[in-house]
């Protein structure tokens, strides 16, 4: 089965992946200049999200959207398994967002340039002033029930572990008066570990947790039970702190 699984993913889901891809950075692109960067800069990247799940035949499970109240803006934040947590949140969240993304993928072909035409906050921490124009950028982007999301580890796992959470996003959150919603993700590691790089998947289901939006008036105690919250719904295999020497 592993060996059919792969042959499948070569012959059948990868060009029909990379034309999706190409497709979808091209009408994100065009769509944001032309029309509305809140429809173009979601909605498409949405549905290549659940396109790659579905073509690779990965199940999905979601839970707790029933935390979220309509029209209410939001911090998201959630542990990094994966290259595949990307799918999962965008495809299957079900909420308009916005990412805090890497500056450095920006210069990732075709999608660098949608990502920035669809208006994603891109973390740059080269100097104080470049930090401070990412966290304006986050502010006007947190307006009429727009959300963000981050993953406050900044890396990918290399264990399944969860390390520190830094505390950019938590401190957004706190000065916007805005609730904090940690969501677990699991799975993903088992899909597409960091250390696989860009190659074959292994089939697994993927699952999200959203859980509760919790208060962020205090800043250390919504970071310790973001964290805390999050490592709680990990099996048990994937629980427990392990450091990352790339944060």
């Amino acid at each position: 089965m592993k060996f059919l699984y792969r042959l499948y993913q070569l012959v059948v889901a990868a060009p029909l992946i990379i034309v999706a891809t190409i497709v979808t950075a091209l009408v994100t692109s065009a769509g944001c200049m032309f029309g509305g960067g809140r429809f173009w800069g979601y909605y498409p990247g949405k549905l290549w999200s659940m396109f790659i799940c579905k073509v690779l035949l990965l199940p999905v499970r979601v839970e707790g959207r029933e935390h979220l109240q309509e029209g209410q803006s939001y911090v998201f934040v959630a542990n990094h398994q994966g290259a595949f947590d990307i799918f999962l949140i965008y495809g299957y969240l079900g909420r308009n967002f916005k990412w805090m993304m890497k500056r450095g993928l920006r210069k990732i072909p075709f999608v660098g340039y949608a990502c920035e035409k669809a208006g994603q906050v891109f973390v740059d921490k080269r100097n104080a002033k470049s930090t401070q124009h990412t966290l304006e950028s986050a502010r006007r982007t947190l307006q009429n029930g727009m959300s963000l999301t981050v993953f406050p580890e900044g890396a990918r796992t290399f264990t399944g572990h969860m390390a520190l959470f830094r505390r950019g996003a938590f401190a957004l959150a706190h000065d916007l008066g805005l609730p904090v919603v940690p969501m677990t993700i699991d799975g993903s590691f088992d899909v597409l570990p960091r250390m696989r790089g860009v190659g074959f998947v292994a089939w697994h289901p993927l699952r999200l947790t959203i859980h509760p939006p919790l208060d962020a008036s205090d800043l250390k105690e919504v970071m310790d039970m973001s964290w805390n919250t999050i490592m709680a719904a990990l099996p048990d295999h994937h629980k427990g702190y392990v450091a990352n020497a790339d944060q």
